[in-house]
């Protein structure tokens, strides 16, 4: 009996997912991605463009040649999921039904849900950095710009890569610095959370990073609007930010269908077990990746190590066996820091970023919560790993559990 696989979205989760389902399913199922084009993107290459290190054919790669020739590839954009008919249809009217489906469509800035923020000074006074086409853009701007008030803000949590907006922040003040702007450029974090480190084992190690650099911190900012012609940003307590160039991180949102299909919470991210990925309401529905309302960040090392647990369990569950892999939020992050050094954080649900050695203990070669060049050479070299290793679904030596091996634990 032929049974079908049709997973929704060939980025990082979903990529990975299909390669690696499609080694492990009998030859009875179909397995089937869908997706609107056929250009697959190395979203981390996006923060380091605007300085330099990336030209965008740098990062983009065809869909089809990274998806193992067994995989069946359908282009079209998804217009609603019917879980009561296991079907979901695309908006030019075809329909494909599934068996099991796996939602993979990530989330995504939507500048549209912040007054003030897609106005005209889009592209122009106002800049993001988390598509292609705003980073190139950005990296423009930033070429002829002599100074003044830069402003990095975060609309609203979660977003894709959370680091990514500090890791902006000290890789433009030494961009400023290398081009002998530095005392003409004045920096400022603005953030909804209480501080740039939330962690308190983060915060101790990390914490003066913004400090020493001179940048300033306005913290428990919830943004009301923007207010582009006289460039500030408006809280709803009513304090103002002035800003002469805007590097925004939108509100982020999953993909629309979810909404439409009644799959998703507030924010169009889809709720499900934080252990095994299936759908809360649904038993035939997971969703991986930036797509799922994971309570752990948004990253690709989350699509990662989540993919690895979801294989074992899917190939459990479609067999009526208990899943019997429990994913425990791993996650591990990169924090650029300028000047050819960065740092490192590994943790998961229970555990915050501690300090050590990573992957191995004493000898790393990465150092946890440390600033150093090899972890910067590690950035660098993630996005071969990427490509060659985790999406054509080959094993990486990294365990999908995070391991306290190598951390050295601190006290309350």
């Amino acid at each position: 009996m032929v049974r079908r696989l049709l997973v929704l979205g060939a980025g990082a989760a979903g990529t990975m997912a299909a390669n690696k389902l499609r080694r492990k399913l009998d030859e009875d199922w179909i397995v089937t991605v869908v997706d609107a084009d056929d250009e697959h993107h190395y979203q981390p290459g996006y923060l380091l463009l605007p300085f330099g290190e990336y030209e965008p054919a740098d990062l983009v790669k065809s869909r089809r040649s990274l998806l193992d020739p067994a995989v069946d590839l359908v282009y079209g954009e998804i217009d609603l999921v019917e879980p009561d008919k296991s079907s979901v249809k695309l908006t030019d009217g075809r329909s494909l039904d599934y068996d099991q489906l796996i939602i993979a469509t990530g989330t995504h800035p939507r500048p549209e849900e912040t007054p003030g923020l897609d106005s005209d000074e889009a592209g122009v006074s106002i800049h993001s950095f988390y598509t292609l086409e705003g980073s190139v853009a950005l990296r423009d701007a930033l070429a002829d710009w002599e100074g003044g008030r830069l402003v990095i803000n975060i609309v609203d949590m979660p977003i894709k890569c959370p680091v990514a907006p500090l890791e902006f922040t000290f890789l433009a003040h030494a961009f400023f610095e290398d081009r002998g702007l530095a005392d003409k450029v004045d920096i400022t974090y603005v953030t909804p959370l209480p501080g740039a480190f939330t962690k308190p084992v983060a915060s101790k190690f990390l914490g003066d990073m913004l400090d020493v650099r001179g940048i300033s911190v306005e913290s428990d900012f919830y943004i009301e609007e923007v207010d582009s012609e006289g460039h500030r940003l408006v809280s709803y307590d009513e304090r103002e930010v002035p800003y002469d160039l805007l590097v925004t991180i939108p509100l982020n949102m999953g993909a629309a269908y979810i909404g439409r299909s009644g799959l998703g919470d507030e924010l169009d991210h889809v709720p499900v077990d934080k252990h095994t990925f299936l759908s809360r309401d649904h038993d035939n529905i997971f969703a991986i990746g930036d797509a799922a309302n994971l309570p752990t960040s948004k990253a690709g090392s989350v699509a990662h190590f989540s993919v690895d647990v979801l294989t074992e369990n899917f190939v459990d569950h479609i067999n009526g066996r208990p899943m019997r892999h429990h994913f425990d939020g791993h996650s591990n992050c990169f924090i650029e820091s300028g000047h050819g050094k960065a740092s490192l954080i590994d943790f998961n649900y229970d555990t915050e970023p501690l300090p050590g050695k990573y992957p191995l203990p004493g000898v790393g070669p990465l150092t946890l919560l440390g600033e150093t060049e090899m972890n910067h050479w590690g950035k660098l070299l993630f996005r071969s790993i990427y490509w060659n290793v985790l999406m054509p679904g080959r094993p990486l030596f990294v365990p999908a559990d995070m391991s306290m091996l190598g951390k050295i634990p601190q006290e309350a």
